[in-house]
């Protein structure tokens, strides 16, 4: 089987910022994409993915302080990362949107973060099943995974048929 027409998506990830330091995160020509907040569960743990948000019609930094994560347990040893998208040419701000949206939507499918409750359980299934992500950079690869296709993870491929290879003498 060939797989064409896949939307390739590339984002470089940097961190760890703490809460105290968004204010790094305010440029409004580069500071949008995808951020991950990391820090203690109750059940899971610490030091472990906890949600997965997008900045898109406003900088990193702004978004995430509106979130109220300096109002939880353990808050001052949150970490978060930032994604940035990247590629060959610069997009639009409308396919740039979409596009951020589109990462969100797939990365937390796909990773289920403990504080997300959208996209858990559906996505635009249609919109991403030939979106293609690639995780460059601080993505901590434990946690996130380097390489996420909606190939994969959608429905694109439920109803094909398949046949076991077989070795012929």
């Amino acid at each position: 089987m060939i797989i064409t027409d896949i939307e390739l998506i590339q984002i470089t990830w940097k961190g760890p910022y703490s809460l105290n330091e968004l204010d790094l995160l305010q440029n409004n020509v580069t500071d949008y994409g995808i951020y991950t907040i990391y820090g203690t569960h109750m059940i899971y743990g610490k030091d472990v993915l906890l949600y997965i948000g997008k900045a898109d019609q406003q900088t990193l930094g702004k978004r995430i302080s509106q979130e109220g994560w300096d109002n939880t347990n353990d808050s001052n040893n949150h970490k978060i990362y930032v994604g940035r998208l990247h590629g060959p040419i610069n997009p639009s701000n409308q396919i740039w949107s979409k596009q951020i949206a589109l990462a969100e939507s797939l990365l937390i499918y796909v990773h289920k973060p403990a504080y997300n409750q959208k996209n858990i359980s559906s996505i635009p299934d249609t919109d991403l099943q030939n979106i293609h992500i690639l995780n460059w950079g601080d993505h901590r690869a434990l946690a996130l995974l380097p390489e996420v296709s909606g190939t994969r993870w959608t429905s694109k491929l439920d109803d094909t048929v398949y046949e076991m290879y077989k070795y012929e003498c």
